[in-house]
This record gives structure tokens, sequence and C-alpha cells, in this order.
């Protein structure tokens, strides 16, 4: 499996767990809000998993988790040679995915390669395309994986960029509709950066962002912000 990223230490991506993340390249999505549109292709950075392996290896006691993010890992036809290969270290294991590959997704949690699943739910399923760049969006995979996640076989998150020129307000309430019974839903507010596709997008005001967390309440068990819960 080929990588175009790897960062060697983490405390911010797997909950309460030191750990290495890797960045998958490749992505059937074209956000125009991605923070990794270098992984979108191939890219210039090519990272082999035996690399990441050996480096893994060395620091196997002191590291305690390896997320697998992307791009979109899925993607992969070995993705879960690699998986396979991590829990044989004995670490923790998060996938974040863009849940367009449901049967994979049922695969990892059924053969338990993965601890932890973190899942990007874009938008509305109406507004999925636009959303993520794309003419046709696989609205029913989208829909699948999510459901999956809510029988709550694995813990997982669901999360939102939100980018006031894509969400409203009634946006965000069908979203919660979609999502209602999950553990956890997490608001991340969209940051620009050089690297972003489309110049020109802005996080929503500070008093959408509360209204959002007050409609998302009412549906799911858990909302967070930055890590602050949102009250509703």
């Amino acid at each position: 499996m080929e990588f175009g990223g790897f960062q060697k230490l983490s405390l911010l991506n797997y909950p309460d767990k030191m750990a290495a993340v890797v960045f998958a390249n490749g992505c059937n999505f074209r956000c125009p809000y991605c923070h990794n549109a270098g992984l979108l292709g191939k890219g210039d950075r090519r990272i082999d998993s035996e690399e990441i392996f050996a480096y893994l290896q060395k620091r196997r006691g002191l590291l305690e988790a390896v997320c697998v993010s992307g791009g979109e890992p899925l993607m992969n036809d070995d993705i879960f040679e690699f998986l396979r290969e991590l829990k044989k270290m004995q670490y923790a294991v998060k996938v974040d995915t863009n849940g367009s590959y449901p049967d994979r997704l049922e695969k990892i949690i059924a053969d338990g390669l993965a601890d932890y699943i973190a899942m990007d739910v874009k938008n509305t399923l109406g507004k999925y395309a636009d959303t993520i760049g794309l003419r046709v969006a696989p609205a029913e995979q989208i829909r699948q994986s999510i459901e999956l996640l809510k029988q709550g076989r694995i813990p997982y998150e669901f999360r939102t960029t939100i980018i006031k020129e894509f969400h409203t307000a009634d946006d965000i309430a069908e979203i919660a509709v979609t999502l209602k019974g999950a553990e956890v839903w997490y608001l991340q507010l969209f940051q620009d950066s050089p690297e972003v596709p489309q110049k020109g997008l802005h996080a929503p005001a500070e008093t959408e962002i509360k209204s959002f967390g007050s409609i998302g309440n009412r549906y799911v068990n858990t909302m967070i912000r930055k890590g602050s819960a949102l009250s509703g």
C-alpha cells in the first residue's frame, strides 16, 4: 500500500491515545475544501508500507495506535492486508473514511481489523455531489455506511466540516435526522489554507454554529466541536 504522508506522533487523531498517522494516496472525491488535495492522485510523495512498518516496529510499546487516513484508504485493494499487519503488531487502529465503500467497511468491522472508525458526512444526501465536487454522488453507499456504524459494533464518530457556502441550518437539521441515534457527531469548522482547491470559502458565524449545535443535540447523543461538547 502506498502513502503520501506519515505523521510519526499525534495526540489529537485517536481519542486518548498516542498515535502515528498515515495518509493513503488517492481519493474518489474532489471536495473543494480539502486540506489534503495533494493526496488526490498518486501524488509526488510516495512512502512504502514497509518503511512505515519498520518505524512502527521500533516504536512498539511507546506508540499506542495508528490512524489510517487519506485520501480515502478504503479505495486501496490492499487495505485489509495493511490493517492486518498493524493488528499483528498489537496497535489500536483507527480508520478515517468518506463512507463510499460500505462493503469494505463491513469487512473491516467483521474481521476485527480496526478499533475505531471516523466517517466524514459531507452534507445532506441531496447536496452531496456539489459538496464533494462530483456530478453524481454515491448517496446510497453513504447511507449504508452510516447505518452500518450506527449498529454500534465498533466505536465510531461522524464528523462534518461546516462551511458557510455549503451548509445551512436546514442542511444541518436534515443531516441530524439521517444520523439520528448516533453516538458522536463532530462539527469541525472550515479553516482556509493555501492547499484548499476552492478559494473564497468561509466558516459560519459563531451564532450559526451555536444554532447548529442546538439542532444536532436533539438527534445524536453527543455533539463535539474542537474537543468541547456543543450544548443545546
